[in-house]
This record gives C-alpha cells, sequence and structure tokens, in this order.
C-alpha cells in the first residue's frame, strides 16, 4: 500500500513566515505526530536567505536588498546564501522522522534520495540533471538547483530552490559575491555556471506545469502518494510564535 504524505502546496508568503512554517512543520512532526509533509512555495517579496552559520554583512548587499525591496532571513539550515526571485523560483521543502523507513541514516544518501525527486522531476520536464554531492543539482554543467538539510529532534527538514526563470542580475546585486562591478562580462561568466528551466529549454515554463513535475517526482521517488493539505492548528501557532523570531534583527543579524 502506497504512503500519503501531506503536501501544502504553493503557498506565497513573505520570508519570515516562510521560514517559521518550515520550522513549525519539523517541531509538529514529533511533538503532535503530524504528517510527513512536503511543501512548495514562492516568496513574496523576493528574499535573500543565508545559511544559519554565515555573516550577513559579509553575504548580502543590504543596501540593494532595501532598494529593491528584497526581504533577509536567516535559515536554521546551512549552505550558502540564496536568491529567492519571486518571479522565478519554486522552493520545496521536506520534513519527515531521521528514522523513516524511506529515509537514508547516512546525511550525503539522504540529500541523493530526496535531491533525486527533483532530478526525476525535471526529467519530466525534458531537463537532463544529475545530483552533484553534496547538495547540488546541475542540468548541462550548470546549476539549476541548490538544497540544504538540517536534522533536529529525530526530524529532517531539507529544503532548496529550483530555478524556473531566475534574475541572474539581480541576484549578483543583491549577493556580495564579489566587490567587482556588475559587469555584462560577470553576469555572462555566472550564466556559464548558472541555468533555470527557461534558459535550458529554450522556452517559457510555467510554475504550474514545474510544480506539476515536482510533485510526480517525489511521488514517484519516495513511492508516496502526496495529497493536499493545510497546517494544522498546533502548526499555526508554532508559526505564530516563530514568525517573532525570524523578524527580528537579534536572529537575521547575530552574525
Amino acid at each position: 500500500m502506497t504512503e500519503t504524505w501531506r503536501l501544502i502546496d504553493m503557498r506565497i508568503e513573505d520570508a519570515p513566515t516562510q521560514m517559521a512554517i518550515d520550522e513549525a512543520i519539523a517541531m509538529a512532526r514529533i511533538k503532535e505526530g503530524t504528517p510527513n509533509t512536503i511543501r512548495l512555495y514562492r516568496w513574496n517579496p523576493s528574499a535573500v536567505s543565508i545559511g544559519y552559520f554565515q555573516s550577513i554583512t559579509k553575504e548580502v548587499n543590504l543596501d540593494a536588498c532595501k532598494e529593491y525591496g528584497v526581504d533577509v532571513i536567516r535559515r536554521i539550515t546551512g549552505g550558502g546564501a540564496v536568491y529567492h526571485d519571486y518571479n522565478g523560483e519554486i522552493t520545496y521543502s521536506l520534513v519527515a522522522p531521521t528514522n523513516h523507513p524511506k529515509m537514508p541514516r547516512d546525511i550525503l544518501a539522504s540529500y541523493e534520495l530526496i535531491c533525486g525527486a527533483i532530478v526525476n522531476g525535471l526529467k519530466e520536464l525534458g531537463v537532463e540533471s544529475e545530483f552533484k554531492p553534496v547538495n547540488d543539482i546541475v542540468a548541462g554543467g550548470k546549476k539549476i538547483s541548490g538544497n540544504a538539510q538540517t536534522r533536529r529532534h529525530g526530524v529532517i527538514l531539507q529544503h532548496g530552490t529550483i530555478l524556473v526563470d531566475s534574475d541572474i542580475r539581480r541576484m549578483f546585486q543583491v549577493l556580495r559575491v564579489s566587490d567587482v562591478k556588475i559587469s555584462d562580462k560577470l553576469i555572462q561568466a555566472v550564466e556559464e555556471r548558472v541555468t533555470n528551466l527557461r534558459r535550458y529549454l529554450e522556452r517559457d515554463i510555467s510554475f504550474d506545469e514545474s510544480r506539476e513535475a515536482l510533485i510526480h517526482g517525489f511521488e514517484n521517488t519516495l513511492e508516496i502518494k502526496l495529497e493536499a493539505g493545510e497546517l494544522t492548528s498546533g502548526e499555526k501557532k508554532l508559526v505564530n510564535e516563530l514568525h517573532e523570531k525570524y523578524s527580528s534583527k537579534e536572529w537575521v543579524f547575530q552574525r
């Protein structure tokens, strides 16, 4: 019998809310026995998220973020700084117990499995991609997805991005990648390392088409059935509590 997991589908929220939801689901999974969950979402306004251990002043151009109305948030997962483009990206998250029979105990193996769901979803769109350890997915030798994971209190939380039609120039305006002036030459060099679905497929691609493929990728890879659901009352209460943390300067600027 195929196991059913909950799908929380394409919620569009600001950065503190999105990160509060991910952590609330992870906390409630152990506390309240809420379902294993896949979530697909978008960020509005666009945002930069930095890894838990990163320095915000070293990684983010705060003046540019303010100028363009881009949120800035710190994740509870590790990894690097990411620009979440409202018009160009889907983010997913997965929450399940570390002892779930489908989840490898080995961290790298779990990355490979979960990222494999993205790879299989992209294949449905005609994108030939592969998992590149530790936590990237590449298509045609170029990065198309970055992923991060944390394990706390017996729960895996992994989330990551799928670049649909991301704005590379804006990415480099809000991330402090280099003090070198942003030039067409720099953008071209970046585009040789990073791609997105529209550029790879050489056609327009909708969020609906992308999300359908991702849903199928998770279902087929994990051998599960995703059933649309909502946050529980307990999760909503946790989201409200955690939102205050994620909105605070103490959290965002702690490093």
